[in-house]
């Protein structure tokens, strides 16, 4: 099972309800809202590989698309990718269970949380395979849902990046580059269609000298954007699907410079460096994103890259002491005062398992595409003459 959280989903969605005594409808959910709508019998015993092919069957896909999406449950508190074998229907009357074992939901959400059955990629497609894929309609999906992403803050970028990714959802969106109509005046009403909403600020300008004074990342305008528009390269008298496989195309090669592209997200916690003449402390939350390559720490609130390492350059442990919390910890090599140090991370989170799980699992099928035996990855427990990161 595969739980990113996302407590920043929009409405609730229920994905099953009855058509008569015995057919029920089963919603299938893309990542920009469209709906499959499948009616079946014996929903209870269908298999989410029966699931798949039936959405592949409804979209036209091709059979490639088997590998590259997966179906998720998903709701505002919980992201499960779900194995072929999986029955969605067990799985959503064990959604309470799933909530309270990996979540820090209260009774209430608990209660009346209801998870959505989405087609989304695969987090085990592997990259370079994308770029091989040349039919429009896939394209089309894995560039949606690359772009939900980064509009989201999933994907952190800098602001360069971010305006040449917005850039190209411009061209996807609005054709080629017109200077009378794509004016910057035009770009800033839509702004946060190509852009990532916590960087399109558009408070007072109070706030906005405040932040400025006390150092924050400033906010991103349309000026970039526009810049960036104008120089997205036109291939001459293409056909408009030759046109849009060039943009997907080029759209998730740049997202491929991103590692954290494809990842499967996790919450938890890190606690914060000790601050001031008090010696506070406390905790900063973090999304913890981890690929076939490696892991990654972001800042929940700021959706900044606190640290990234690959699977060779770590090794890590899941803790559990008794009456205490989850914990996941990453061992790696640092500096401290100008010196090679062993550096822990300590992470909180009650999907600390689900974590060190898909670890291991990605390790194992490296380890297999290399055509080597699966060695058993290193763990670390902390002592005391190890420096905390």
């Amino acid at each position: 099972l595969m739980v990113p959280p996302s407590g920043d989903q929009g409405s609730q969605r229920s994905s099953v309800s009855s058509t008569g005594p015995r057919a029920q409808d089963v919603l299938v959910y893309l990542v920009d809202d469209t709906v499959v709508r499948l009616t079946m019998d014996n929903l209870p015993s269908v298999t989410a590989h029966e699931l798949h092919r039936m959405v592949l069957d409804v979209l036209k896909l091709p059979e490639c698309a088997l590998e590259i999406f997966s179906l998720w449950l998903v709701s505002p508190f919980l992201e499960v990718q779900l194995k072929p074998k999986h029955q969605p229907y067990k799985i959503c009357r064990q959604w309470q269970e799933l909530l309270f074992r990996f979540t820090s939901c209260s009774v209430d959400e608990i209660v009346e949380d209801e998870p959505s059955l989405q087609f989304r990629r695969n987090i085990f497609f592997l990259r370079r395979k994308e770029l091989q894929i040349q039919d429009e309609d896939v394209l089309r999906l894995l560039y949606e849902e690359a772009k939900y992403n980064v509009l989201e803050g999933r994907y952190p970028c800098d602001l360069a990046y971010c305006d040449a990714l917005g850039a190209l959802v411009c061209r996807i969106n609005l054709g080629p580059y017109n200077p009378e109509q794509h004016t910057a005046s035009f770009l800033k009403e839509k702004l946060d269609c190509f852009l990532p909403s916590h960087l399109c600020h558009r408070g007072h300008k109070l706030f906005a000298s405040l932040r400025k004074r006390v150092g924050s990342r400033g906010p991103i305008n349309e000026q970039g954007l526009l810049r960036a528009f104008c120089e997205v390269p036109e291939a001459g008298a293409c056909e408009e699907h030759a046109t849009l496989l060039r943009l997907y195309h080029a759209y998730l090669q740049k997202c491929h410079e991103l590692p954290y592209y494809g990842c499967a997200f996790f919450s938890g916690e890190i606690d914060k460096p000790v601050q001031g003449l008090l010696h506070r402390t406390g905790r900063k939350a973090v999304t913890v994103a981890i690929s076939l390559e490696g892991v990654y720490i972001m800042d929940s609130k700021e959706k900044d890259v606190l640290l990234g390492l690959l699977f060779q350059e770590l090794s890590w442990d899941h803790t559990f002491p008794s009456e205490e919390e989850h914990i996941l910890w990453l061992e790696f090599d640092g500096e401290n005062e100008g010196r090679q140090v062993n550096k822990l991370l300590k992470i909180y989170s009650k999907q600390a398992e689900l974590m060190s799980s898909l670890i291991e699992y990605c390790i194992e099928l490296n380890a297999s595409a290399r055509g080597l035996d699966s060695e058993p990855a290193t763990a670390t427990v902390p002592t005391s003459d190890q420096h905390p990161a």
